[in-house]
């Protein structure tokens, strides 16, 4: 599935976080965005490690973005938080890692593979800055 619910979630706190005045933590994102506290704080972790995120501790701590808007692309996004990136189909990406051992045969797998490639394009286009525009 190309947008699972971490990607779905990590796009959702990353445009409240592009609004927020300050440093927000994982508790009052979960509540705004009705979403299970310990789900979404994994997310945000995986979010400050690739540094789309800048975390700080404290009583006054929380999440903001560390990147303009501009700079943050879905295609980063997305693989931060799968630990992938997105795939439309099942497919792998090259004939060799194929699971079954029948790319060679199969004839979908060039169409499939192409259109995998336009996906990953354009979703390495579109930045967060886009997102909030629509």
């Amino acid at each position: 599935m190309l947008i699972t619910r971490a990607s779905e979630y990590a796009i959702l706190s990353l445009i409240l976080l592009s609004s927020a005045k300050g440093p927000m933590d994982s508790e009052t994102l979960s509540s705004e965005l009705v979403i299970s506290k310990s789900f979404l704080a994994k997310i945000l972790q995986s979010l400050a490690k690739q540094n789309i995120l800048k975390s700080y501790k404290g009583v006054n701590g929380g999440f903001v973005l560390n990147q303009e808007p501009s700079q943050i692309h879905m295609l980063d996004i997305m693989t931060c938080v799968e630990g992938k990136g997105p795939a439309v189909f099942e497919c792998s990406p090259s004939q060799e890692d194929c699971p079954s051992d029948r790319a060679n045969i199969c004839s979908l797998w060039p169409f499939l593979n192409k259109l995998q490639g336009k996906i990953d394009l354009f979703l390495a286009e579109i930045t967060l800055e886009d997102v909030l525009k629509d």
